[in-house]
């Protein structure tokens, strides 16, 4: 199975979203025995809490539930576990990069890296703003990124968001 973690800073906005969005993908693929979707934060004050509102609302307007999704820290073990650790911002690569042991760090890679046609420089942390915010990070995350780039390398079928 191939594990992929998406983070962000406090994993109640972004990653959560791109976890939800990103798992109804898989299971539409009936790629779900094949691949697992977790997300985790950079940062402890929130471990536990449920996404942001404004999140939730966003994701469940293009039906994908994640109020049940429980913010938590990326652990030690998370290096280990996960073949793919995919940063949201330079930011959250930049604190995993930090604290990833040295055989680890290929595993780390930005979500940019996988929407080059998109011409964005980063994924904008909605939280500040208001709920209008949130609908860019929901397009780029269903729109932008091309996931079969990312399972390319471990012969799972290429498929894109659209």
């Amino acid at each position: 199975m191939t594990a992929i973690l998406i983070v962000c800073t406090a994993n109640i906005c972004r990653s959560p979203m791109t976890q939800g969005i990103m798992g109804k993908l898989v299971l539409e693929q009936g790629l779900d025995n094949t691949i697992s979707v977790d997300s985790a934060g950079t940062h402890a004050h929130n471990a536990g809490r449920r996404p942001y509102k404004r999140a939730q609302q966003v994701a469940e307007s293009h039906g994908v539930k994640i109020s049940k999704y429980k913010a938590r820290m990326v652990a030690a073990d998370d290096f280990k576990q996960f073949d793919y650790i995919i940063a949201m911002d330079q930011d959250n690569l930049r604190n995993l990069r930090a604290i990833c042991p040295e055989e680890c760090k290929d595993k780390l890679s930005l979500i940019l890296d996988f929407a080059p046609q998109s011409g964005l420089k980063t994924v904008h942390d909605p939280y500040f703003g208001n709920l209008s915010g949130f609908t860019p990070c929901k397009t780029f995350i269903r729109g932008r990124l091309t996931w079969g780039s990312i399972f390319g390398y471990h012969s799972c079928p290429k498929w894109v968001i659209g």
